[in-house]
């Protein structure tokens, strides 16, 4: 951890109450299909419009995947408020949380020590653990659980997502 972070970023976040939680859960019911919808419309689009982008010129087609990128990572992020079945039961319990990071920290351990196969890629070296993940326990705990499994920490907003960075990966390059 960085001296130079405010610890008390590091902390849980602070439990949000019942009723707010079960009314963004009964608006994701409602909003989130709205939004696969649109998101499946505008990546539509994009791709009837990019053939005929990348029928004209090379030069274009680097810019016009920019700016897809953009585009529809701001589309997946209109549900960003939204809340999940099991962030409504497990709201405030540490256990849980707990378990989600251990889980989460370890999948990706387990790919990136995974053994390098000829001709394929090498296993990805960095990572972000979103907030959803450890919301209820705190990124101190994200940090603690990942530098016991070989993980050095990224500049990370505690408040959006926790990057990792595989140290062995570095070593075996």
């Amino acid at each position: 951890m960085d001296v130079y972070v405010d610890p008390a970023t590091w902390a849980a976040q602070p439990v949000r109450p019942r009723w707010q939680l079960a009314l963004r859960f009964a608006g994701s019911v409602v909003w989130f299909p709205v939004v696969c919808v649109l998101w499946a419309a505008v990546l539509a689009a994009f791709l009837v419009v990019g053939e005929v982008v990348t029928a004209f010129s090379d030069r274009l087609e680097r810019g016009y995947l920019r700016v897809m990128d953009v585009t529809m990572n701001k589309v997946g992020r209109l549900a960003s408020w939204c809340v999940t079945w099991p962030e409504l039961r497990h709201e405030g319990d540490a256990e849980y949380y707990k378990a989600r990071v251990d889980k989460a920290v370890a999948k990706r351990t387990a790919r990136a020590s995974a053994p390098v196969k000829k001709n394929k890629p090498r296993p990805p070296a960095e990572c972000a653990i979103p907030l959803r993940a450890y919301r209820g326990i705190g990124a101190w705990y994200v940090a603690e659980v990942a530098l016991a499994q070989g993980w050095e920490l990224r500049p990370s907003d505690v408040r959006k997502e926790v990057r990792l960075w595989w140290a062995a990966a570095s070593k075996a390059a």
